[in-house]
C-alpha cells in the first residue's frame, strides 16, 4: 500500500467522522450524537452549554450511571485509581456522575476529542466486572515492562499532524540497538478501538522520529484476537502483541 493511498484512508475516515455527528439544540442545550458506541452499541452522546465565555461539555452522567446500573462497583481502591488516571489522563473532572470538560470557542475540537476518549475509556472499564478479569490490564502491562527492566516513561501525550494530542500508555526511548518504541494498551481488541489506534497513529507518526515504531499489545485473556485485526495493524505499521506472546518480545523491547 502507498503513501498516497494510507492519507486516502485517514483523510477519507476523517471526512466520514465530520459526517457521522448529529446536531440538535433543546432548551439552549448543544445535543451532539457522536459515530463512536458504547458497549451496547448505542452511539454516545455529550451535551454543550454556555456559561459565560465558556463552555461547558458533559455526558450528562449517562456513562457513570450506566457503569452502577450494570452492577459494576466503583469505589474499590484500585478501580478508582484508574478511575482517577483516565480523568486526569483527558483533563475532564467528574462533577457528581456527569463527566464534564471545560472549554472556549478556540478550543473546543480538542476538549470535545478529549471527553469522548474519557467516555469510551471509562465505559471500557466495565470488563473490570467479569470474575475472570483479576487485575487492571494496563498494570499488567506496566509489571511486565518493570519485571523485565525495560524502561519506559508512562502515560505520554503526542500533539499529531491533526492538532488534537494523542495518548499513549508507554514510551520506550530509542537505543543504540532499537528506535523508539510507542505501546498502546487495547483492553478490548474490537473494531472500534483498533481503528482509534491505528487513527492516533497515523496522526501522530509524522512528529516522530522516522523509525518511531508503536506496538498494540492486545488483551487475549478472555478472547482470541481476531486475525482481521491483527492484519489491519500490520497494514498500518502496527506489530500487535497478543498478551499470551508478550515474552517473545522482551528482547526487542528491552534491547
Amino acid at each position: 500500500m502507498s503513501f498516497n493511498e494510507c492519507r486516502d484512508l485517514v483523510e477519507q475516515y476523517s471526512e466520514w467522522l465530520k459526517q457521522k455527528f448529529t446536531i440538535t439544540e433543546i432548551d439552549g442545550i448543544c445535543e451532539i450524537i457522536t459515530p463512536f458506541v458504547d458497549r451496547h452499541n448505542d452511539f454516545l452522546q455529550i451535551y454543550v452549554k454556555k456559561d459565560g465565555n465558556k463552555l461547558i461539555i458533559t455526558d450528562d452522567g449517562y456513562t457513570i450511571s450506566d457503569l452502577k446500573l450494570s452492577g459494576f462497583d466503583i469505589t474499590t481502591e484500585k478501580r478508582k485509581r484508574v478511575m482517577d488516571s483516565i480523568l486526569n489522563g483527558f483533563s475532564v473532572r467528574l462533577q457528581g456522575d456527569e463527566i464534564i470538560i471545560e472549554a472556549n470557542a478556540e478550543n473546543f475540537p480538542q476538549k470535545k476529542h478529549n471527553i469522548i476518549q474519557a467516555m469510551l475509556a471509562v465505559n471500557d472499564m466495565f470488563v473490570m466486572a467479569s470474575s475472570m478479569v483479576a487485575s487492571v490490564f494496563k498494570e499488567d502491562v506496566e509489571k511486565f515492562l518493570r519485571l523485565n527492566e525495560i524502561r519506559f516513561t508512562p502515560s505520554v501525550k503526542f500533539t499529531g499532524k491533526s492538532g488534537f494530542d494523542q495518548s499513549f500508555d508507554f514510551v520506550i526511548p530509542a537505543s543504540k540497538k532499537r528506535p523508539e518504541r510507542i505501546i498502546k494498551v487495547v483492553n478490548r481488541p474490537d473494531r472500534q478501538s483498533i481503528t482509534m489506534l491505528i487513527f492516533s497513529w497515523e496522526d501522530t507518526k509524522k512528529v516522530r522520529p522516522v523509525k518511531s515504531t508503536t506496538y498494540g499489545i492486545l488483551n487475549d485473556t478472555e478472547f482470541k484476537i481476531n486475525p482481521d485485526i491483527e492484519s489491519a495493524l500490520h497494514q498500518y505499521g502496527i506489530e500487535p502483541v497478543s498478551w499470551s506472546k508478550r515474552d517473545e518480545y522482551v528482547v526487542e523491547l528491552a534491547e
